[in-house]
């Protein structure tokens, strides 16, 4: 059973969760990806009747009415406030600004995310239109699905998002989505500069989401039918683009059995069908943390539509895609505890994915004022690292039937940071492995029966600034 939209709408970073609360392990959500329009219309009317600032006042309230799960905005640039004034999304991102000094991507959410970044292209074009007038490109974040500030329930609303301190952090699902508006027009400088940024989209994926699962989707600028936008097509699962991120088309898979289509098929506005094409788009995949599954898709343009009920509120058609998800059978992790967006994210999820069965052997952290590095040894030999070489060095060695089954970790800040100053492990066997130093802001993560932690997921520099645990079965 879907579970309440208000109930999914998570509380601040304060509140605290009792212990006998889980995170779902299973359940459905939305997106939306729509280009408002939003350029100034001495710059571009986009050839949509109605007052602008009246159009992105009303979209706001339709983001609202139809309770989005998460909704991806693109040109969100001069008439930003209007959206917002009428929207009751809990977390949304801050603008970047009007034309020409914000990028015009924005996010409207019913869940936190436990980071939030912009990066702008690194290839633009004003061969067709004035592409490199603005700074766009894309942004990144992961974001809580279920966790235990999302069972837990709401009682406030924010306009940006933090990491839950909740005293229970067991258990937690988190997809990576990113926001995009790619390159326009078609002449060779665009398709090469769109080319660039559907890669550089890519490449981040294989850094900043190795082991995650991830959901794409924004204004692509791009068709299946265009022969110079091979970009999307890298993005796809194929046997000849192993090197790729591996993601899903949802218009593909639902819409045509899977099978890319080679014939133009423009959509009007709006669209007279689901079935032909827009570039608007939206892309997935699935991570041993979490199954992901596209059920739903549609061009959306009919609950969007002017109050002259002909006209869609935008040049572009919303697109709608609603996903089932469930936990993984053989990992899943924990939430975070410590302060996101300055560290580098790993994951231990890809080589524990390709273990059958694994158990930690040796137990090592580093400590001092704060936490340093963590790491572990698997019975395999497999060595699992992060963080720094400061403070000083604790390990436990596990007996054959002992397992790591709790954790705990401690958050303060330093130079105005928030960082993890404080871990303690707790085995089966009821010994204990703790370093650094202990602070009031703590929580702890227990794996559920017959499971135990065997790795980590984070961000780290030269100390530990945000960290989470993956479970496996015994």
């Amino acid at each position: 059973m879907k579970p309440s939209r208000r109930l999914n709408a998570a509380l601040g970073a304060a509140f605290l969760v009792d212990r006998c609360l889980a995170a779902a392990t299973s359940g459905v959500f939305n997106v939306l990806s729509i280009n408002v329009a939003g350029l100034p219309a001495f710059l571009n009317n986009n050839d949509v009747p109605g007052d602008k600032a009246t159009n992105a006042a009303t979209l706001g309230s339709k983001f609202a009415q139809y309770d989005l799960d998460v909704v991806h905005v693109q040109e969100d640039f001069n008439y930003h406030a209007y959206i917002y004034s009428t929207d009751t999304h809990p977390y949304r991102t801050a603008t970047s600004g009007g034309v020409p000094i914000g990028s015009g991507l924005n996010t409207l959410s019913n869940f936190p995310w436990a980071d939030f970044r912009r990066i702008k292209w690194d290839k633009c074009s004003d061969a067709s239109q004035f592409d490199c007038l603005t700074p766009k490109g894309f942004t990144f974040m992961r974001v809580a699905i279920s966790n235990s500030t999302t069972t837990a329930g709401s009682s406030s609303s924010s306009s940006s998002s933090s990491i839950s301190s909740s005293s229970n952090n067991s258990t937690a699902v988190y997809v990576d989505f990113y926001n995009l508006h790619a390159d326009a027009g078609t002449e060779e400088q665009d398709l090469v500069a769109r080319q660039d940024n559907i890669n550089q989209v890519a490449a981040h994926i294989a850094q900043w989401s190795a082991g995650n699962a991830v959901v794409v989707y924004g204004d692509t600028n791009s068709r299946y039918s265009r022969a110079g936008d091979t970009g999307i097509r890298a993005l796809l699962a194929a046997s000849g683009n192993a090197g790729g991120p591996g993601m899903t088309d949802a218009w593909v898979e639902l819409e045509h059995g899977g099978v890319v289509p080679a014939a133009e098929s423009a959509c009007g506005n709006p669209a007279e069908s689901d079935t032909c094409e827009v570039v608007d788009k939206v892309f997935y995949r699935s991570s041993p943390l979490v199954a992901l599954r596209a059920t739903t898709f549609r061009y959306d343009g009919a609950r969007f539509l002017q109050p002259d009920g002909k006209n869609v509120l935008s040049d572009h058609n919303p697109v709608f895609v609603e996903f089932s998800w469930a936990a993984g059978a053989a990992l899943r992790q924990s939430d975070f505890s410590g302060g996101a967006a300055y560290g580098t994210w790993f994951s231990d999820v890809p080589t524990l994915a390709a273990i059958s069965k694994p158990k930690p052997q040796l137990l090592r952290f580093r400590g001092g004022s704060r936490l340093d590095g963590v790491a572990l040894t698997l019975t395999d030999g497999t060595q699992l690292s992060h963080g720094g070489t400061g403070g000083t060095e604790v390990s436990l060695e596990l007996g054959p039937a002992e397992y790591w089954v709790e954790a705990e970790l401690c958050r303060g800040e330093k130079d105005g940071k928030t960082r993890n100053f404080y871990i303690r492990a707790a085995t089966s066997a009821g010994r204990t492995l703790a370093a650094g130093t202990r602070t009031t802001d703590c929580t702890s993560s227990a794996a559920e029966d017959g499971w135990q932690i065997v790795g980590f997921v984070g961000q780290d520099g030269d100390e530990i600034d945000l960290l989470a645990f993956v479970y496996a079965p015994r």
